[in-house]
């Protein structure tokens, strides 16, 4: 016999674990973090008796398996961060850069035709650590002086730019605070809405006063296809008579969901092409999460007419774009 929900949700009521967890599990990953915190006691130690060096940092993440893991958590750079940088120093050819990260001593040059670049990961990087020292030696030298690098001043987030810091290196009482905080925040800093690329699409109409509806559904798509339709982020003039329909995806991750963002778009480009044949749709395309995923991206920009991004002059080509359409 089939239970009620009210014995369903009873169920889950009174059987609840609260936080489910797997002791073994627990015990194990608790060693994991022991070891961690041991070898940043000893680097700590030995910065004070020796004073810190390039050299020291050079043999942590050489001979400790867990030397990179550490290095990060005392500057609290993310590992999936890290990858990005390796990946846009890789792509880059900024001359300062390549001389502080000695990109040209461990770059492979098959791997800078841009249509096939794919993101290292870590068992990659970590090979690479082990075989090659000047790849080694870039590594110190950007959490020494990356902060000092123009492009990576211009392109980095200040927030995580801060990171690279010589003070976090030398365990510095003020630096590790900044460190604890900026681990705290970083949930909050990545959900602000002024670091939303549709606030910066906002924000553009709004400045060239044009008619707009955000977030909203177009009238034809929820009468006869209320189940594939989704919500638009962007209707101009209106979703009664669209002329530009926009969405946005700005991605500084990567992940298997951007394959079926893909997939979605093109879906909707389907149904506008029936419902709404003269509308144009265009997308903002932008982010290192895209740039290191070809195959989604190549996907992605299949479903509209016209894509941008969010650098200065595109976001120009879209402004005359969109006067040229609407005229």
């Amino acid at each position: 016999m089939a239970k009620t929900t009210d014995e369903k949700v009873n169920t889950v009521i009174k059987h609840n674990t609260f936080w489910y967890n797997d002791r073994a599990f627990e015990e194990n990953y608790e060693a994991h973090i022991t070891a961690l915190k041991e070898t940043l006691l000893v680097l700590r130690n030995q910065i004070q008796n020796k004073g810190l060096t390039k050299e020291l940092l050079d043999n942590l993440i050489s001979e400790k398996a867990n030397g990179l893991k550490v290095l990060l958590a005392l500057t609290g750079f993310s590992n999936e961060h890290f990858k990005r940088l390796i990946t846009f120093i890789r792509v880059v050819d900024d001359g300062e850069l390549s001389q502080l990260s000695c990109r040209n001593l461990w770059i492979d040059e098959a791997e800078l035709d841009e249509t096939g670049i794919t993101e290292w990961q870590d068992a990659k990087i970590q090979n690479k650590i082990q075989t090659c020292a000047d790849f080694r030696r870039g590594i110190v030298n950007l959490f020494y002086e990356g902060s000092t690098i123009p492009v990576l001043a211009k392109t980095l987030p200040l927030f995580e730019l801060k990171k690279l810091s010589v003070s976090k290196l030398n365990f510095e009482v003020e630096a590790m605070i900044d460190t604890l905080i900026r681990y705290k925040e970083k949930g909050s800093y990545s959900g602000k809405a002024q670091n939303n690329a549709e606030v910066v699409i906002r924000n553009l109409l709004e400045k060239m006063e044009i008619s707009f509806e955000q977030s909203v559904d177009l009238d034809k798509l929820r009468e006869h296809a209320p189940n594939e339709k989704r919500t638009m982020d962007f209707i101009i003039p209106n979703r009664e008579k669209p002329q530009v329909i926009i969405e946005s995806s700005y991605s500084k991750t990567t992940s298997s969901g951007q394959g079926d963002k893909a997939k979605t778009e093109i879906a909707i480009r389907n149904l506008l092409t029936d419902h709404y044949p003269k509308a144009h749709f265009w997308g903002f395309v932008d982010g290192i999460g895209w740039y290191v995923r070809k195959k989604d991206l190549r996907r992605m920009t299949e479903a509209f007419e016209d894509v941008f991004t969010l650098e200065e002059s595109e976001l120009k080509r879209f402004q005359e774009s969109l006067i040229a359409v609407l005229k």
